[in-house]
């Protein structure tokens, strides 16, 4: 078995005093955090298509990344070895989990039959190798996007045999996800949106998705495959407008059509930035919806419009984050995936390391914040009396659907005076700032 990572030992916890690039400053995996250790709690993932697969290409030039399988020619070949780096990896990171897309672990063939028998050959070395390693597979899901068959679509493409191969493209990585173990399985709209309405019939669109999404339903119960599916919201980016723009929009849309019991939501932070909302919103909205499943942990650049994918050193989004993740119940199933590439000046090796524990140590932080911040209850409580109005007499009335209308008008006729009181916003962000500071 090669060692594609020389030089590079198992990642440690060294504590903040250390200025060891390759120690973990703040993620301690055996610290307990109220009932949970920090490992248990963050459940951490590696997304093999950037850290295995990226190459540091951009529209402007051609990739920098300088890795140890760059000698390897043969397709297979190449395959197998990043299989045995993605394990490496992982298990010197200490990082209990993994995600792929289908097109990741093994490359495309010229039909269909042949590309499902070399996903076949790479799922057994996967499946072996996971016989000795502590590493497993959190989600799997399907690049229905990359191949030029995709270019108007997949389940929302205006061709009958498009959305045909993308049904059984799904089919095969349902499979292979359930045979390896995932637990989850993550649908992206990728060109599933449009560029203009003009050759656009919009309605027939969103019924194929979900009619597609149906399909996949039933299939996961006809497999017996206990993984929870999600949904990865994204407003733009490859198409103009994407059907799946944001939480809200998916949620509106599964309800249309009767699927919301079905589905919860990956929640990526850089295509809530996209959507122009917060990590934090994003997050609200799927779980007061009991549909907060997973994330792709991320951010991106504000003074920079598209997707950059970075790695998430932001200690407030980190720590909201959190926040929203403890105030839901935690993870069950989910976790953070570092849908992460490190920056296209950053092309060693060691650079990939450097971004995971960069992107670990700031959610280990953000974890501790939140869970001081939520024992100390200070923002609950604030939000319980603002709206303590609604606890009582005609606000209780409200809530409690007893009055209408002409309830409502009766009693405002008879209010004199109506005093409003200040929503402390300055005073509730200079706190944050103490918890994250002090914490």
């Amino acid at each position: 078995m090669s060692e594609f990572f020389k030089g590079i030992s198992k990642i440690q916890y060294e504590g903040k005093d250390s200025d060891n690039p390759l120690a973990f400053k703040y993620y301690n995996p055996d610290e307990v955090i109220g009932n949970k250790t920090m490992k248990e709690h963050l459940r951490f993932a590696v997304a093999y298509w950037h850290t295995f697969q990226a190459t540091g290409s951009d529209p402007f030039g051609v990739g920098t990344a300088q890795r140890p399988w760059d000698n390897i020619t043969d397709p297979m070949d190449l395959a197998k070895a990043k299989v045995e780096a993605n394990f490496e990896f992982c298990e010197k990171l200490g990082v209990p989990f993994f995600c792929f897309h289908d097109r990741d672990i093994a490359p495309e063939a010229d039909n269909l039959r042949e590309t499902n028998r070399r996903l076949d050959e790479i799922v057994a070395l996967i499946k072996d190798r996971m016989k000795d390693s502590p590493v497993k597979l959190l989600w799997g899901t399907t690049n229905a996007f990359g191949n030029p068959r995709f270019v108007h679509g997949a389940s929302t493409s205006p061709n009958a045999d498009v959305f045909a191969y993308a049904a059984a493209q799904v089919k095969k990585a349902m499979e292979i996800t359930k045979e390896l173990g995932g637990q989850n399985y993550v649908f992206w709209g990728g060109r599933e949106g449009y560029e203009t309405l003009l050759n656009t019939d919009m309605k027939l669109e969103l019924d194929n998705m979900a009619r597609f999404l149906r399909m996949a339903v039933d299939y996961k119960k006809e497999i017996g495959f206990d993984g929870q599916l999600l949904i990865e919201p994204k407003p733009k980016e490859p198409t103009k407008h994407q059907y799946d723009f944001d939480t809200a929009t998916v949620l509106g849309f599964l309800r249309a059509y009767g699927l919301e019991k079905e589905f919860k939501m990956n929640i990526e932070a850089n295509h809530a930035t996209l959507a122009a909302h917060t990590f934090q919103h994003e997050l609200r909205v799927a779980a007061i919806n009991g549909a907060l499943g997973s994330i792709d942990a991320n951010q991106g650049d504000m003074l920079l419009g598209w997707d950059t994918d970075q790695f998430p050193t932001n200690l407030y989004d980190t720590t909201l984050a959190m926040y929203e993740v403890l105030k839901a119940g935690g993870f069950t199933k989910g976790g953070l995936n570092f849908d992460a590439k490190v920056r296209r000046g950053s092309f060693e090796p060691a650079d990939l390391f450097h971004g995971h524990i960069a992107g670990m140590d700031a959610f280990a932080r953000g974890l501790k914040v939140a869970y001081k911040m939520l024992q100390d209850g200070k923002f609950e409580k604030f939000i319980e009396e603002r709206y303590q109005s609604y606890t009582t007499g005609i606000g209780k009335d409200i809530v409690e659907g007893k009055v209408g209308f002409k309830e409502l008008e009766k009693y405002a006729l008879e209010i004199n005076s109506l005093k409003n009181t200040s929503g402390r916003q300055e005073v509730l962000e200079a706190m944050l700032n103490k918890y994250i500071i002090e914490s």
